[in-house]
């Protein structure tokens, strides 16, 4: 037992995708233990994962627009050192999280682009994120969650144009994520409503919940994220999993008995 939740100990590690393709059958026979020794609640569980550091190793909005200027614009470059001025404005409070957001997109990918030019770059990143980039404890995590019957959200701040395909790739159908404001079928650099952070991450929770027929008190809700950002969704949820935190997260973790994992190398799959 871990802070009350039972777990199964699954060594990891940093395993190459064909070594994991190797041992599927081993581990989906501990799928099946996990089902059949647990059993399923009377109530469904919602299980919401974070996508940024928590299922991948990296911020992926960075990682997003530094891939794609090198591979398909790389005259932007020049222009990188009037983002980093904004950046500034944005650490000693003079620029909001979501503008800085909109000036990131604006200057280095375009202000207004063709939908199926975003969606060839997005494709091609999620392939990209999904060979090199995903937690091998997220990967075994996802599917001990599918194999109980869980449903999987992947609840996000990353854009929807990029962060839906790379959930698709995973198995994941439910996506929350930053919506960006769209024009006849050309996606703009501007958001449509809130940037997916913090305290507007749980009311996008809260209001797919409701969209989809839920009521709080009929569910069991896990939520799964590595920053402190998202603890106002770690309080909401029956289990708040803290995964790969830093200190400060630990300790908050610590704090509210929420689960502490280690997606990296030796892991815990919660039951």
């Amino acid at each position: 037992m871990l802070n009350g939740i039972g777990v199964a100990p699954v060594i990891a590690g940093n395993v190459p995708m064909g070594d994991r393709k190797a041992g599927r059958p081993a581990f989906d026979a501990l799928c099946a233990d996990l089902a059949s020794v647990h059993g399923k609640s009377a109530k469904p569980t919602i299980c919401f994962y974070d996508l940024d550091r928590t299922v991948t190793r990296f911020p992926t909005w960075s990682w997003f627009l530094a891939r794609t200027i090198l591979r398909y614009c790389p005259w932007r470059i020049v222009l990188v050192p009037f983002v980093m001025l904004v950046a500034i404005g944005r650490a000693v409070g003079w620029v909001s999280r979501d503008r800085i957001k909109e000036v990131m997109h604006g200057v280095l990918i375009g202000r207004d682009t063709r939908q199926a030019v975003i969606d060839r770059w997005a494709g091609s990143f999620a392939d990209h994120v999904v060979r090199n980039g995903i937690r091998p404890g997220a990967l075994l995590q996802i599917a001990a969650d599918r194999a109980a019957g869980h449903r999987i959200v992947l609840a996000t701040a990353a854009h929807r144009f990029y962060a839906e395909p790379i959930a698709r790739r995973l198995g994941i159908s439910d996506v929350i994520a930053t919506e960006a404001r769209r024009r006849g079928n050309r996606i703009t650099h501007r958001l449509a409503g809130a940037n997916v952070y913090g305290e507007a991450k749980l009311a996008a929770v809260s209001a797919w919940l409701s969209g989809q027929g839920f009521a709080r008190e009929d569910l069991l809700v896990r939520f799964y994220s590595d920053h402190a950002s998202d603890a106002p969704c770690l309080a909401f949820a029956d289990r708040g999993i803290a995964v790969n935190g830093n200190r400060s997260m630990r300790a908050l973790a610590g704090q509210h008995d929420w689960t502490s994992l280690d997606w990296n190398l030796t892991t815990a799959v919660v039951a």
